[in-house]
């Protein structure tokens, strides 16, 4: 056992010198964004799906590839349309020379699938997209496909255009491990990205990571070990967000309108074991859990009429009960 426990701390100092040139490798690129860049590597290591929302322009798609890039991974992006239908993304069967057929398969057999502006397809082919994620599988023409491993969903959604999209439903988004808040870069930074990107001169990422390492590292988030009290604090939080139960608060009551379940508690837990990880802490605590806490159940409460009435975020929210 000790052994294993030793090789275990040796992988996580490995593993805190990885993140920081893979950090390295994604700032010749990405220009700020850090604290995105970690919560997607953190979803990654922790085997979850990222919700990316931002507005038009904040380079979220190139941000995808260009991780896909330092991690090894095959990379696909698919850019979501009212009118794509389920097999456009699964694959569909076809007739081949011989009169026999033949499975095609779609853009979603990748190890990183990007669905872009994923809220303007409707419910059929985001149905499809959500056996993906929680199966790792799909089933077209009566049959099963295993997806590629390691697979994961990062899709992007546009918060202030409403007309010809499709609200996600909330069974899909509890899939998403991260909503991860994508905001508009600082000055300097924005002068930075002006810079880098209208000289003609292209930088290039060099691959940190491969696939199966991607896999020894998921392996090895979820062997850290995990403290009772910091288990508690997370479920104890978990808990806080629903309102009109036993331990509600008022300022629960009177603005959540819904809270987060259980899958909530897990994600907590295993954010906070990927974030200690890449601290070069050997087990996480209460503060690994908060630094994930915002990721993990922004998109999980559902705020009454009174708290958009008088202007509290969510994150507010979070806040006043963590």
């Amino acid at each position: 056992m000790s052994e294993n426990r030793n090789s275990d701390v040796a992988a996580v100092d490995h593993l805190v010198e990885q993140y920081n040139q893979l950090s390295t490798e994604i700032a010749k690129v990405i220009v700020g964004q850090q604290d995105v860049v970690k919560s997607v590597v953190l979803s990654i290591f922790s085997k979850g799906h990222c919700l990316l929302v931002g507005v038009p322009g904040l380079a979220k798609t190139l941000l995808v590839n260009t991780i896909a890039q330092t991690l090894g991974l095959d990379f696909n992006r698919i850019q979501f349309t009212p009118d794509l239908m389920p097999s456009d993304i699964t694959g569909s069967e076809i007739l081949d020379e011989n009169r026999q057929f033949k499975f095609i398969k779609g853009p979603l057999f990748a190890n990183i699938v990007l669905a872009d502006e994923i809220n303007r397809t409707p419910p059929k082919t985001q149905a499809a997209l959500l056996e993906a994620m929680q199966e790792k599988s799909v089933t077209a023409a009566g049959r099963h496909f295993k997806l590629p491993s390691p697979f994961f969903v990062l899709a992007t959604q546009n918060p202030i255009e409403q007309e010809g999209t499709y609200a996600l439903p909330e069974a899909q988004l509890d899939r998403f491990m991260f909503n991860i808040k994508v905001d508009y870069p600082s000055f300097q930074e924005e002068v930075d990205i002006v810079k880098a990107t209208t000289t003609g001169v292209e930088a290039t990422v060099n691959q940190v990571f491969s696939a199966d390492e991607i896999e020894a590292i998921q392996a090895l988030v979820r062997r850290i070990p995990v403290a009772d009290n910091v288990v508690e604090y997370a479920v104890k939080l978990t808990n806080a967000t629903r309102p009109n139960t036993e331990n509600s608060s008022d300022f629960v009551n009177q603005y959540i309108g819904w809270g987060a379940g259980p899958r909530a508690s897990q994600f907590l837990i295993l954010g906070a074991k990927a974030h200690a990880a890449i601290q070069g802490k050997y087990s996480p605590d209460i503060e690994d859990v908060q630094a994930v806490a915002d990721s993990v159940l922004r998109h999980r409460i559902v705020r009454t009429y009174r708290a958009e009435a008088e202007g509290v975020k969510v994150e507010d929210i979070i806040k006043e009960i963590s």
